[in-house]
């Protein structure tokens, strides 16, 4: 048999292979902490379940139009609005089955064989990974420790090329937890104005922001005209396995992304829109309150991490992922990543499965108990203490 090159090129996700392994070592007895997956521990708030479980028993169990149902594109425009200081209507925004598919719509829909797409690195794997199968080439901007895990905007500028046609923003980042500023976005789209690029901004952490303000660069006059922004349900509502993703962008490019659903799932769910629309409009008490919950653990981690021996955490100001920097420890990203599973039971994932500069470095989630990650945290040490001192 044989398989083309465009789906060679295509990346697994790290957090989805260590959740594999851990849940076989599970079954064979051994306890496991998992600190690998991006996914808040908390249950859908109810009125969002029920308001989907009520769409079911009204008969909203057909086909929706492609982009999705009239009344849940407004209520994304109007979110979008409310969020982003924006002024959409419901023509510019499309709803798909989680934010991914929006991934693989703008770049199969903007981007040639052969381009060149800037991506944040370390970041999301998925970027390079879909860059790759269009048969264009990412180009890593660094994000550096010493600059918050933002985008150095020397750098940034130093890699355009007449090659480039997107650039691909994620704050608050995965996996840093680093937020850009609104002097960034500026100077981001600034650049991208004068190069003429897309700008393609994943901003599903949008409401998981801990220091000051949350920014996207679609609150700058102009930048609608060249931006797809990205949000959705999974983190800030928990809804992960209910695959729900909105995004905004200019209208004609809409029409595209229209064309381009009908091609690949037809619809998005159509009973879940009706629990997004609950989501989006109905109380915000158990966001906010998973909000706190995020911030007492994040201190928890970091305040821990920082207490062992060869590590150290830099403060992430969004997001629910910490990205200690483990060079201290002496052992390579991959190998410390090994060690805590395999040694430890502490699932996480090597700072390398999010791009080459995430060497030195490793992901924890800390979408899990306090209790749990208290525990981790001694299962980490403990280990560590074991490793030959170089």
């Amino acid at each position: 048999m044989q398989y083309t090159e465009r789906v060679k090129r295509l990346e697994s996700e790290g957090a989805f292979v260590v959740l594999a392994k851990a849940k076989a070592m599970e079954r064979e007895g051994k306890s496991i902490i998992h600190l690998q997956i991006g996914e808040p521990d908390f249950d859908t708030p109810a009125n969002i379940t029920e308001a989907a479980i009520k769409a079911m028993r009204d008969g909203h169990t057909h086909y929706a139009p492609s982009g999705g149902i009239p009344e849940a594109r407004k209520v994304c425009a109007e979110y979008l609005n409310r969020t982003r200081n924006i002024n959409i209507g419901a023509e510019h925004t499309i709803i798909m089955p989680g934010a991914k598919p929006f991934l693989f719509c703008s770049l199969i829909g903007l981007i040639n064989e052969g381009d060149e797409v800037i991506v944040p690195n370390p970041g999301y794997p998925t970027y390079r990974s879909i860059v790759r199968f269009v048969g264009a080439t990412p180009v890593p901007v660094q994000l550096k420790e010493e600059n918050d895990f933002r985008f150095s905007i020397d750098e940034f500028r130093s890699l355009i090329t007449p090659k480039t046609k997107m650039v691909i923003l994620n704050s608050p980042g995965n996996p840093t937890g680093g937020v850009l500023t609104w002097e960034d976005l500026e100077q981001i789209y600034f650049e991208a104005k004068r190069h003429d690029l897309w700008i393609l901004s994943d901003e599903i952490y949008s409401r998981l922001v801990y220091e000051g303000e949350f920014r996207s660069i679609a609150m700058i006059p102009g930048a609608m005209d060249r931006s797809i922004i990205m949000d959705g349900m999974s983190k800030t509502y928990a809804m992960t396995g209910w695959r729900l993703g909105f995004a905004a962008m200019p209208k004609e490019l809409a029409g595209y992304f229209f064309t381009l659903a009908i091609n690949n799932f037809s619809s998005t769910c159509t009973f879940s829109q009706y629990a997004m629309i609950e989501a989006l409009t109905g109380p915000q008490d158990d966001v906010n309150k998973m909000v706190a919950e995020f911030t007492r653990r994040r201190k928890v981690i970091v305040d821990g991490l920082n207490g062992i021996e060869g590590i150290e955490c830099q403060n992430p100001q969004g997001a629910f992922y910490v990205f200690p920097n483990i060079s201290g420890t002496g052992l390579k990203s991959q190998e410390f990543a090994d060690m805590m599973l395999d040694q430890g039971g502490v699932a996480c994932l090597s700072g390398t499965a999010f791009g080459e500069y995430g060497e030195g470095y490793a992901r924890f989630s800390y979408a899990n108990s306090i209790e749990n990650i208290e525990e981790a945290l001694k299962r980490i040490k403990n280990v560590l203490a074991g490793v030959p001192k170089t």
